[in-house]
């Protein structure tokens, strides 16, 4: 059973391959340096932007970029294709911004941006000094990087896909080729069958987990372990057994190899997607946040997130890998229902 999941390459690339490549794309995508400037053109002379104190004037220099344009005209046309993020102008004592609804977030960013130092402008050219000031600090290490975040959604997606696909891929794989028919006839025990396929997917999803951290630890991604890391093996271990137990699901009721592996990606992408395994859902809509507490992929991700990332000991992983073999034992017996020995 381990050589045949080895000569599977379709199975091998869904498996270690294909999360492993999001891994080091997204890894790098995020860690490669601080945010992108965003480029503002300055229509004319701009001197709310000369009065700000040199502190405030470095700080606007690190958040956007200006560059002269020759005419208001120029400025605007340039923010409507997309290359620049706003335009601006001083008419007398009022700074018009000029931004572009097509892209909301550099909209909201630059508006934010000067709107914070028109206000610094305006208190020193008052003499008065502040009542309040404002500090920011960050509360983990300065030397944290965005992998931190990236590696636990994506290995807690790649174990969820290798096992789903191992799971189902077998079991529709083996009913088109009668090696079920075969298997029922012959002096074995079905349970044995069965307990030989979940030691394959639990080798083969901590081989997952090895290559994963591995990878994301090396220099060009920096992940650094924190808190009680070592208990990510046994929550992968409990993931493991919940998504093969939808892999034997889907392979019950999927009839052939191509509606198999499209159920399998229509079930694992989008729950990655509700679970936070790409994207935080912080701030997604309420129903949305109630929908991902129902998706086992949600306490693998966040599981992984406590122990890996957040510093936080043995116990937060108690509860993620009771329901994660919660959702594995009641999805294994649903698929014993369903489950067929011979193509209908």
């Amino acid at each position: 059973m381990v050589k045949g999941f080895f000569r599977d390459r379709l199975s091998l690339f869904f498996s270690i391959v294909f999360p492993l490549f999001f891994i080091i794309v997204f890894g790098a995508v995020f860690t490669g340096g601080g945010a992108a400037r965003v480029t503002v053109l300055e229509v004319g002379n701009v001197a709310v932007v000369d009065a700000l104190p040199a502190s405030a004037r470095t700080g606007l220099d690190e958040a956007v970029e200006i560059r002269g344009a020759a005419s208001i005209d120029d400025a605007l046309t340039a923010v409507r294709r997309g290359d620049a993020g706003a335009a601006m102008e001083q008419r007398g004592q009022e700074l018009v911004l000029y931004f572009s609804s097509a892209d909301p977030v550099t909209a909201a960013t630059v508006q934010g941006i000067f709107a914070g130092f028109v206000d610094q402008v305006n208190i020193v050219t008052s003499g008065i000094p502040p009542t309040y000031t404002l500090t920011s600090r960050q509360v983990e290490d300065d030397a944290l990087q965005p992998i931190q975040f990236v590696a636990p959604g994506m290995i807690a997606y790649g174990v969820a896909v290798g096992a789903t696909f191992g799971a189902a891929m077998m079991l529709i794989t083996w009913r088109e080729k009668r090696v079920l028919r075969r298997l029922r006839l012959a002096p074995i025990r079905t349970s044995t069958v069965v307990a030989a396929r979940v030691v394959v997917s639990l080798t083969v999803a901590l081989v997952q987990l090895a290559i994963y951290v591995g990878v994301s630890v090396l220099p060009f991604l920096g992940l650094r372990l924190s808190g009680a890391w070592y208990m990510a093996v046994p929550l992968v271990l409990a993931g493991t057994l919940a998504f093969l137990s939808i892999g034997l699901l889907v392979g019950a009721v999927a009839k052939t190899s191509e509606g198999g592996a499209g159920l399998v990606n229509l079930i694992t992408l989008p729950m990655a997607f509700l679970s936070g395994a790409f994207l935080p859902i912080d701030t997604a809509p309420g129903w949305l946040t109630v929908l991902s507490k129902a998706l086992p992929m949600g306490y693998l991700v966040e599981g992984m997130k406590d122990v890996m990332v957040r510093g936080e000991g043995p116990t937060a992983a108690l509860l993620p890998i009771a329901i994660l073999l919660g959702f594995a034992a009641v999805l294994t017996a649903l698929a014993t229902r369903v489950f067929r020995w011979d193509a209908a």
